[in-house]
């Protein structure tokens, strides 16, 4: 049994079987509560001022409020949880949207129990769940714009960091772990947290994907 608190979930997907799955194999987790379940952005909107929860597992092609406004209202909103995009195929083009508007990264419907529950857990702990290939693959995408004032931008942003912030943030948009930026950088796991805080204070970022985006957006300027 785990004494930390569980992990909060809000599961968001228009299709009532599919909430059933993913309610069924993350309440199996002791570390992990659904608190929640909507199937429309406004509802997802709902539940969590409601919830407060940790994180929230979005489903990314919905009618009305669709996934990805909804996550960018939440990510504006007080008490920001985390978003997850849930898409059934990853080379959709709502995915990078998704991405773009701040979701922390990407899940597959079909996704075993095991992985669901592991991913969960790592988004939660501020690690990456976008392997490092289909990272690089998710940013080249989304910063395929060579909009100059987002590029100005982040160059301006970017300004603002220390070397060692630099550094770290680079390392991120490689794909790289918090644990594998420790051990590149000879620095405690804590040390990399505290910096991350700070890299996305700095950056104006909640996760590891606009940090990344920031950082190609910024080399190409």
């Amino acid at each position: 049994m785990s004494l930390s608190a569980p992990i909060r979930v809000i599961i968001v997907d228009d299709d009532p079987m599919v909430i059933t799955g993913i309610r069924g194999i993350l309440q199996a987790a002791d570390d992990i509560e659904v608190v929640g379940s909507a199937m429309s952005g406004e509802e997802a909107i709902e539940a969590v001022s409601l919830h407060y929860p940790d994180l929230v597992l979005m489903d990314i092609r919905m009618p009305g409020i669709g996934g990805i406004e909804a996550t960018q209202r939440l990510l504006n909103s007080v008490r920001a949880p985390k978003v997850v995009a849930l898409t059934s195929m990853n080379s959709d083009d709502h995915l990078f949207r998704a991405l773009e508007a701040g979701a922390s990264g990407y899940l597959l419907k079909d996704i075993g129990p095991v992985d669901l529950a592991v991913a969960v857990r790592k988004v939660h702990a501020g690690e990456p769940i976008l392997a490092p290939q289909s990272m690089r693959q998710m940013i080249a995408k989304v910063t395929s714009n060579s909009d100059q004032r987002l590029q100005r931008e982040a160059v301006t942003l970017l300004a603002a960091l220390t070397d060692r912030e630099r550094q770290i943030a680079e390392l991120v948009a490689e794909g790289l772990s918090n644990q594998e930026i420790a051990e590149q950088t000879f620095m405690s796991l804590a040390t990399v947290k505290t910096h991350l805080n700070r890299i996305n204070i700095k950056l104006d970022t909640n996760n590891r994907v606009r940090i990344a985006t920031m950082v190609v957006r910024g080399r190409g300027f």
